[in-house]
Protein backbone atom coordinates (compact mmCIF):
# COMPACT_ATOMS: atom_id res chain seq x y z
CA UNK A 1 0.00 0.00 0.00
CA UNK A 2 2.94 2.31 0.89
CA UNK A 3 4.68 1.93 -2.44
CA UNK A 4 1.77 1.98 -4.31
CA UNK A 5 0.56 5.38 -2.43
CA UNK A 6 3.88 7.15 -2.70
CA UNK A 7 4.24 6.44 -6.36
CA UNK A 8 1.03 8.71 -7.70
CA UNK A 9 1.61 10.88 -4.46
CA UNK A 10 -1.69 9.98 -2.86
CA UNK A 11 0.90 8.99 0.42
CA UNK A 12 0.94 12.59 1.63
CA UNK A 13 -2.85 12.97 1.57
CA UNK A 14 -4.44 13.98 4.97
CA UNK A 15 -6.50 11.52 6.49
CA UNK A 16 -8.18 9.75 9.60
CA UNK A 17 -7.78 6.68 11.12
CA UNK A 18 -9.98 5.83 14.14
CA UNK A 19 -9.19 2.31 17.08
CA UNK A 20 -13.06 0.87 18.13
CA UNK A 21 -14.55 -2.02 18.52
CA UNK A 22 -17.45 -3.23 16.66
CA UNK A 23 -18.75 -5.60 19.65
CA UNK A 24 -17.58 -6.76 23.00
CA UNK A 25 -16.66 -10.45 23.47
CA UNK A 26 -19.37 -12.43 24.32
CA UNK A 27 -20.63 -12.25 28.03
CA UNK A 28 -18.81 -8.51 28.56
CA UNK A 29 -21.06 -5.61 29.80
CA UNK A 30 -17.98 -3.15 29.09
CA UNK A 31 -14.38 -2.93 27.72
CA UNK A 32 -11.39 -1.41 29.82
CA UNK A 33 -8.82 0.39 27.90
CA UNK A 34 -5.49 -0.07 28.15
CA UNK A 35 -2.56 -0.01 26.55
CA UNK A 36 -2.45 3.62 25.21
CA UNK A 37 0.44 4.96 26.81
CA UNK A 38 2.44 1.67 25.67
CA UNK A 39 1.80 2.44 22.02
CA UNK A 40 2.75 5.86 22.67
CA UNK A 41 6.17 5.12 24.24
CA UNK A 42 6.55 2.71 21.14
CA UNK A 43 5.49 5.51 18.38
CA UNK A 44 8.62 7.18 19.84
CA UNK A 45 10.79 4.30 18.77
CA UNK A 46 9.02 3.15 15.69
CA UNK A 47 12.12 3.22 13.33
CA UNK A 48 13.92 1.79 10.22
CA UNK A 49 17.08 1.29 10.43
CA UNK A 50 19.75 -0.81 8.49
CA UNK A 51 18.53 -4.51 9.49
CA UNK A 52 14.54 -3.42 8.76
CA UNK A 53 15.35 -1.82 5.61
CA UNK A 54 17.46 -4.82 4.42
CA UNK A 55 14.54 -7.29 5.18
CA UNK A 56 12.46 -4.96 3.15
CA UNK A 57 14.58 -3.95 0.86
CA UNK A 58 13.70 -7.67 -1.14
CA UNK A 59 10.41 -6.83 -2.29
CA UNK A 60 10.28 -2.31 -1.97
CA UNK A 61 11.56 -0.20 -4.37
CA UNK A 62 14.37 1.97 -3.63
CA UNK A 63 12.19 5.32 -2.97
CA UNK A 64 9.69 3.46 -0.47
CA UNK A 65 12.93 2.84 1.24
CA UNK A 66 14.34 6.10 1.67
CA UNK A 67 10.80 7.06 2.53
CA UNK A 68 10.90 4.78 5.35
CA UNK A 69 14.55 5.44 6.71
CA UNK A 70 13.29 8.78 6.96
CA UNK A 71 9.72 8.11 8.96
CA UNK A 72 9.02 9.71 11.91
CA UNK A 73 5.99 10.02 12.78
CA UNK A 74 5.03 13.97 12.43
CA UNK A 75 0.83 13.59 13.09
CA UNK A 76 -1.61 14.21 16.10
CA UNK A 77 -2.76 11.63 18.03
CA UNK A 78 -6.04 11.58 20.42
CA UNK A 79 -7.76 8.62 22.92
CA UNK A 80 -9.57 7.60 25.37
CA UNK A 81 -7.66 7.59 29.00
CA UNK A 82 -6.28 4.25 30.11
CA UNK A 83 -8.47 2.92 32.42
CA UNK A 84 -11.63 4.43 30.65
CA UNK A 85 -14.51 2.21 29.77
CA UNK A 86 -15.30 1.75 25.98
CA UNK A 87 -18.42 0.18 23.89
CA UNK A 88 -19.27 -0.63 20.91
CA UNK A 89 -18.24 1.96 18.74
CA UNK A 90 -16.28 4.22 20.92
CA UNK A 91 -13.36 5.43 18.85
CA UNK A 92 -10.54 4.53 21.54
CA UNK A 93 -8.04 6.22 19.39
CA UNK A 94 -7.88 8.72 16.84
CA UNK A 95 -4.69 8.92 14.48
CA UNK A 96 -4.36 11.84 12.49
CA UNK A 97 -1.68 12.72 9.43
CA UNK A 98 -0.87 11.96 5.91
CA UNK A 99 -2.22 8.65 4.31
CA UNK A 100 1.52 6.90 4.55
CA UNK A 101 2.44 7.64 7.97
CA UNK A 102 -0.66 6.36 9.25
CA UNK A 103 -1.73 3.68 7.48
CA UNK A 104 1.66 1.72 8.78
CA UNK A 105 0.32 2.42 12.39
CA UNK A 106 -2.32 0.05 12.12
CA UNK A 107 -0.40 -3.00 13.66
CA UNK A 108 1.33 -1.19 15.90
CA UNK A 109 -1.50 0.35 17.89
CA UNK A 110 -3.66 -2.99 17.30
CA UNK A 111 -1.53 -4.99 18.48
CA UNK A 112 -0.96 -3.31 21.70
CA UNK A 113 -4.44 -2.01 22.46
CA UNK A 114 -5.84 -5.70 21.77
CA UNK A 115 -4.31 -7.51 24.22
CA UNK A 116 -4.08 -4.93 26.92
CA UNK A 117 -7.36 -4.04 26.60
CA UNK A 118 -8.46 -7.92 26.33
CA UNK A 119 -6.34 -8.13 29.84
CA UNK A 120 -7.51 -5.13 31.51
CA UNK A 121 -11.45 -6.12 30.79
CA UNK A 122 -11.61 -9.26 32.34
CA UNK A 123 -8.98 -8.12 35.34
CA UNK A 124 -11.86 -5.72 35.83
CA UNK A 125 -14.33 -8.57 35.74
CA UNK A 126 -11.99 -10.60 38.21
CA UNK A 127 -11.33 -7.04 41.16
CA UNK A 128 -15.36 -6.63 40.51
CA UNK A 129 -15.61 -10.06 41.92
CA UNK A 130 -13.23 -10.28 44.45
CA UNK A 131 -14.63 -6.85 45.99
CA UNK A 132 -12.08 -5.27 48.91
CA UNK A 133 -9.73 -8.45 48.77
CA UNK A 134 -6.64 -8.49 47.07
CA UNK A 135 -5.85 -10.32 44.31
CA UNK A 136 -1.97 -11.27 43.02
CA UNK A 137 -1.78 -11.57 39.15
CA UNK A 138 0.56 -14.89 38.63
CA UNK A 139 0.08 -15.63 34.92
CA UNK A 140 3.36 -15.22 33.84
CA UNK A 141 4.11 -18.81 33.14
CA UNK A 142 1.25 -18.95 30.73
CA UNK A 143 2.01 -16.75 27.99
CA UNK A 144 4.68 -15.05 25.96
CA UNK A 145 7.88 -13.60 27.81
CA UNK A 146 6.89 -10.02 26.97
CA UNK A 147 3.05 -10.35 27.18
CA UNK A 148 3.67 -11.23 30.63
CA UNK A 149 4.80 -7.68 31.75
CA UNK A 150 2.09 -6.12 29.52
CA UNK A 151 -0.33 -8.54 31.42
CA UNK A 152 0.65 -7.29 34.52
CA UNK A 153 0.79 -3.89 33.71
CA UNK A 154 -3.05 -3.95 32.69
CA UNK A 155 -3.68 -6.18 35.53
CA UNK A 156 -3.03 -3.16 37.88
CA UNK A 157 -4.63 -0.98 36.52
CA UNK A 158 -7.92 -2.83 36.42
CA UNK A 159 -7.52 -3.00 40.32
CA UNK A 160 -4.81 -6.24 40.79
CA UNK A 161 -2.84 -5.55 43.81
CA UNK A 162 0.22 -6.86 43.24
CA UNK A 163 2.18 -8.97 40.24
CA UNK A 164 4.54 -11.97 40.70
CA UNK A 165 6.46 -10.83 37.61
CA UNK A 166 9.23 -9.27 38.71
CA UNK A 167 10.40 -7.45 34.89
CA UNK A 168 7.18 -5.77 35.76
CA UNK A 169 7.73 -4.33 39.14
CA UNK A 170 11.24 -3.10 37.72
CA UNK A 171 10.04 -1.33 34.51
CA UNK A 172 6.56 -0.59 35.56
CA UNK A 173 6.72 0.12 39.30
CA UNK A 174 3.93 -2.41 40.17
CA UNK A 175 4.26 -3.94 43.55
CA UNK A 176 5.32 -7.21 43.73
CA UNK A 177 4.16 -10.12 45.60
CA UNK A 178 4.55 -13.54 45.83
CA UNK A 179 4.82 -17.09 47.60
CA UNK A 180 7.28 -20.39 47.48
CA UNK A 181 6.21 -23.15 44.96
CA UNK A 182 5.74 -26.89 45.58
CA UNK A 183 9.42 -27.71 44.51
CA UNK A 184 10.59 -25.83 47.47
CA UNK A 185 8.67 -27.82 49.99
CA UNK A 186 9.37 -30.76 47.89
CA UNK A 187 13.42 -30.37 48.32
CA UNK A 188 13.61 -31.06 51.86
CA UNK A 189 12.97 -34.72 51.17
CA UNK A 190 15.61 -36.70 52.33
CA UNK A 191 15.83 -40.62 53.11
CA UNK A 192 13.24 -40.86 55.85
CA UNK A 193 10.62 -39.56 53.07
CA UNK A 194 9.76 -35.79 52.91
CA UNK A 195 9.94 -33.26 55.68
CA UNK A 196 7.61 -30.85 54.98
CA UNK A 197 8.48 -28.42 58.75
CA UNK A 198 12.25 -28.72 57.37
CA UNK A 199 11.05 -27.03 54.39
CA UNK A 200 8.78 -24.67 56.51
CA UNK A 201 11.25 -24.07 58.79
CA UNK A 202 13.93 -22.96 55.85
CA UNK A 203 11.28 -20.35 54.46
CA UNK A 204 10.57 -18.86 57.66
CA UNK A 205 14.26 -18.51 58.50
CA UNK A 206 14.98 -16.48 55.51
CA UNK A 207 11.81 -14.27 55.43
CA UNK A 208 10.30 -14.21 59.01
CA UNK A 209 6.96 -15.34 60.32
CA UNK A 210 4.90 -13.04 58.43
CA UNK A 211 5.97 -14.94 54.99
CA UNK A 212 3.05 -17.21 53.39
CA UNK A 213 3.56 -21.29 53.60
CA UNK A 214 1.84 -23.52 51.06
CA UNK A 215 0.64 -26.03 52.75
CA UNK A 216 -0.87 -28.42 49.97
CA UNK A 217 2.23 -30.63 48.70
CA UNK A 218 0.91 -33.69 50.42
CA UNK A 219 -1.63 -32.89 52.71
CA UNK A 220 -3.64 -29.97 53.43
CA UNK A 221 -4.97 -30.74 57.17
CA UNK A 222 -0.96 -31.89 58.48
CA UNK A 223 0.47 -28.58 56.12
CA UNK A 224 -1.50 -26.17 58.44
CA UNK A 225 -0.84 -28.16 61.58
CA UNK A 226 3.22 -28.37 60.44
CA UNK A 227 3.01 -24.56 59.58
CA UNK A 228 1.69 -23.61 62.94
CA UNK A 229 4.08 -25.94 64.68
CA UNK A 230 6.80 -24.48 62.87
CA UNK A 231 5.81 -20.67 62.67
CA UNK A 232 3.37 -20.19 65.52
CA UNK A 233 -0.02 -18.12 65.86
CA UNK A 234 1.98 -15.11 63.92
CA UNK A 235 2.30 -17.19 60.63
CA UNK A 236 1.26 -14.21 58.07
CA UNK A 237 -0.97 -16.90 55.61
CA UNK A 238 -0.98 -20.20 54.10
CA UNK A 239 -1.90 -20.79 50.34
CA UNK A 240 -4.07 -23.36 48.78
CA UNK A 241 -3.38 -24.17 45.12
CA UNK A 242 -5.65 -27.50 44.43
CA UNK A 243 -8.59 -29.17 45.36
CA UNK A 244 -11.91 -27.72 46.15
CA UNK A 245 -11.09 -24.73 47.34
CA UNK A 246 -14.63 -23.21 48.81
CA UNK A 247 -14.73 -26.13 50.71
CA UNK A 248 -11.01 -26.57 51.71
CA UNK A 249 -10.98 -22.61 52.78
CA UNK A 250 -13.55 -22.97 55.83
CA UNK A 251 -11.80 -26.21 56.94
CA UNK A 252 -8.33 -24.40 56.90
CA UNK A 253 -10.02 -21.15 58.77
CA UNK A 254 -11.35 -23.51 60.91
CA UNK A 255 -8.46 -25.35 61.86
CA UNK A 256 -6.00 -22.37 62.18
CA UNK A 257 -8.64 -20.95 64.42
CA UNK A 258 -8.68 -23.71 66.65
CA UNK A 259 -4.61 -23.91 66.38
CA UNK A 260 -4.85 -19.87 67.60
CA UNK A 261 -3.71 -18.43 64.38
CA UNK A 262 -6.56 -15.81 64.25
CA UNK A 263 -5.22 -13.71 62.02
CA UNK A 264 -3.19 -15.97 59.28
CA UNK A 265 -4.51 -15.50 56.06
CA UNK A 266 -5.54 -17.48 53.60
CA UNK A 267 -4.76 -17.29 49.74
CA UNK A 268 -6.08 -19.15 47.22
CA UNK A 269 -4.91 -19.74 43.41
CA UNK A 270 -5.38 -22.49 40.91
CA UNK A 271 -6.62 -21.97 37.87
CA UNK A 272 -9.27 -19.12 39.14
CA UNK A 273 -11.51 -16.75 36.91
CA UNK A 274 -14.19 -14.34 37.47
CA UNK A 275 -16.92 -16.76 37.92
CA UNK A 276 -14.88 -18.75 40.39
CA UNK A 277 -13.55 -15.81 42.17
CA UNK A 278 -17.46 -14.83 42.47
CA UNK A 279 -18.44 -18.20 43.46
CA UNK A 280 -15.81 -17.32 46.74
CA UNK A 281 -17.14 -14.54 48.26
CA UNK A 282 -18.67 -16.54 50.70
CA UNK A 283 -15.69 -18.42 52.27
CA UNK A 284 -13.02 -16.94 54.31
CA UNK A 285 -10.37 -16.23 51.95
CA UNK A 286 -8.55 -13.46 52.26
CA UNK A 287 -7.00 -12.96 48.62
CA UNK A 288 -6.76 -14.78 45.49
CA UNK A 289 -3.72 -15.79 43.42
CA UNK A 290 -4.88 -15.34 39.19
CA UNK A 291 -2.46 -16.59 36.05
CA UNK A 292 -3.99 -18.53 33.10
CA UNK A 293 -7.32 -17.04 32.91
CA UNK A 294 -6.07 -13.40 33.59
CA UNK A 295 -3.61 -13.52 30.67
CA UNK A 296 -5.45 -15.40 28.16
CA UNK A 297 -8.30 -12.58 28.66
CA UNK A 298 -10.26 -15.30 30.43
CA UNK A 299 -11.68 -16.52 27.15
CA UNK A 300 -11.68 -13.24 25.40
CA UNK A 301 -8.08 -13.09 24.44
CA UNK A 302 -8.16 -9.93 22.12
CA UNK A 303 -10.48 -6.59 22.30
CA UNK A 304 -11.27 -7.53 18.34
CA UNK A 305 -10.37 -3.70 17.74
CA UNK A 306 -9.97 -2.61 14.36
CA UNK A 307 -7.84 0.33 13.03
CA UNK A 308 -10.28 1.70 10.25
CA UNK A 309 -9.83 5.30 7.67
CA UNK A 310 -12.28 7.22 8.28
CA UNK A 311 -11.69 11.17 6.58
CA UNK A 312 -9.61 11.44 3.38
CA UNK A 313 -8.41 15.26 2.86
CA UNK A 314 -11.45 15.85 5.32
CA UNK A 315 -14.02 13.87 3.24
CA UNK A 316 -15.78 11.08 5.59
CA UNK A 317 -15.19 7.61 3.93
CA UNK A 318 -16.56 4.08 4.86
CA UNK A 319 -16.79 0.51 4.49
CA UNK A 320 -19.95 -0.86 3.61
CA UNK A 321 -19.56 -4.88 3.54
CA UNK A 322 -21.77 -6.61 4.73
CA UNK A 323 -21.58 -7.12 8.86
CA UNK A 324 -17.96 -4.90 8.63
CA UNK A 325 -19.26 -1.36 8.08
CA UNK A 326 -17.66 1.66 9.03
CA UNK A 327 -19.01 4.88 10.02
CA UNK A 328 -17.00 7.50 8.18
CA UNK A 329 -15.62 11.04 9.71
CA UNK A 330 -13.56 11.86 12.63
CA UNK A 331 -15.65 11.51 15.71
CA UNK A 332 -15.02 12.46 19.34
CA UNK A 333 -17.15 11.19 21.97
CA UNK A 334 -18.46 11.98 25.48
CA UNK A 335 -20.63 9.66 28.21
CA UNK A 336 -23.75 11.31 29.32
CA UNK A 337 -24.53 10.84 32.64
CA UNK A 338 -27.20 11.56 35.22
CA UNK A 339 -26.83 13.92 38.75
CA UNK A 340 -26.37 11.18 40.85
CA UNK A 341 -23.46 10.02 38.43
CA UNK A 342 -24.86 6.95 36.72
CA UNK A 343 -23.64 6.71 32.93
CA UNK A 344 -26.69 6.75 30.76
CA UNK A 345 -25.22 6.50 27.19
CA UNK A 346 -21.84 6.95 25.19
CA UNK A 347 -22.67 9.53 22.40
CA UNK A 348 -19.97 9.37 19.67
CA UNK A 349 -20.88 12.04 17.05
CA UNK A 350 -18.80 14.41 14.76
CA UNK A 351 -15.54 15.86 15.73
CA UNK A 352 -16.06 20.17 15.92
CA UNK A 353 -19.68 20.14 16.36
CA UNK A 354 -21.15 20.42 19.22
CA UNK A 355 -21.92 17.16 21.74
CA UNK A 356 -25.42 16.37 21.20
CA UNK A 357 -26.87 15.78 24.64
CA UNK A 358 -30.03 16.38 26.76
CA UNK A 359 -30.52 19.12 28.95
CA UNK A 360 -30.77 16.83 32.03
CA UNK A 361 -27.44 14.90 31.46
CA UNK A 362 -24.40 16.04 32.32
CA UNK A 363 -21.63 15.04 29.54
CA UNK A 364 -17.93 14.14 30.21
CA UNK A 365 -15.70 14.47 27.22
CA UNK A 366 -13.79 10.87 26.75
CA UNK A 367 -11.02 11.73 24.59
CA UNK A 368 -7.53 13.64 25.49
CA UNK A 369 -4.46 14.71 23.24
CA UNK A 370 -1.44 12.28 23.30
CA UNK A 371 0.34 13.48 20.33
CA UNK A 372 0.94 16.97 18.73
CA UNK A 373 2.76 17.19 15.51
CA UNK A 374 4.65 14.20 16.03
CA UNK A 375 5.43 15.01 20.35
CA UNK A 376 4.28 13.70 23.01
CA UNK A 377 2.18 15.91 25.06
CA UNK A 378 3.10 16.39 28.87
CA UNK A 379 1.29 15.04 31.96
CA UNK A 380 0.07 11.90 30.38
CA UNK A 381 -1.87 9.87 32.97
CA UNK A 382 0.41 7.79 35.72
CA UNK A 383 -0.81 4.25 36.14
CA UNK A 384 -2.12 5.25 39.47
CA UNK A 385 -4.56 7.78 37.69
CA UNK A 386 -5.60 5.19 35.89
CA UNK A 387 -6.62 2.80 38.46
CA UNK A 388 -8.31 5.45 40.24
CA UNK A 389 -10.06 6.45 36.52
CA UNK A 390 -11.59 2.67 36.06
CA UNK A 391 -12.68 2.48 39.97
CA UNK A 392 -14.87 5.56 39.60
CA UNK A 393 -16.03 4.51 35.77
CA UNK A 394 -17.16 1.34 37.24
CA UNK A 395 -19.17 2.65 39.88
CA UNK A 396 -20.85 5.20 37.80
CA UNK A 397 -22.19 1.95 35.52
CA UNK A 398 -25.65 0.95 36.07
CA UNK A 399 -25.61 -2.43 38.75
CA UNK A 400 -26.82 -4.42 35.72
CA UNK A 401 -23.99 -3.45 34.11
CA UNK A 402 -21.48 -5.52 36.39
CA UNK A 403 -23.50 -8.54 36.22
CA UNK A 404 -20.72 -11.43 35.03
CA UNK A 405 -24.24 -13.06 32.58
CA UNK A 406 -24.67 -12.22 29.38
CA UNK A 407 -26.41 -9.31 28.39
CA UNK A 408 -26.23 -6.56 26.64
CA UNK A 409 -23.42 -4.03 26.74
CA UNK A 410 -24.21 -1.25 30.14
CA UNK A 411 -24.86 1.35 28.43
CA UNK A 412 -25.53 1.99 24.75
CA UNK A 413 -24.02 3.89 21.93
CA UNK A 414 -25.74 6.81 20.42
CA UNK A 415 -24.17 7.71 17.15
CA UNK A 416 -24.36 11.41 15.66
CA UNK A 417 -24.05 11.45 12.04
CA UNK A 418 -22.04 14.03 10.28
Amino acid sequence: MLSAALADGSAHIPCSFEVFARRLPNGRRYGVVAGTARFIEALTRFRFGPDELDTLGSFLDGSTLEWLRKYRFSGDIDGYREGDLYFPGSPVLSVRGTFAECVILETLALSILNHDSAIASAAARMSSSAGSRPIIEMGSRRTHEEAAVASSRAAYIAGFSATSNLEAVRRHGLPGAGTSAHAFTLLYTGADGPNEKAAFAAQIRALGVSTTLLVDTYDISAGVANAIEVAGPDLGGVRIDSGDLGVLAGQVRRQLDDLGATKTKIVVSGDLDEYAIAALRAEPVDSYGVGTSLVTGSGAPTAGMVYKLVTVDGRPVAKRSDHKQTRGGAKAALRATRATGTAVEEVVYPLGSPPPIDDDLVGTPLTVPYVREGHVVDGLPALADSRALLRSRLVSLPWEGLKLSNGDPAIPTRFVDA
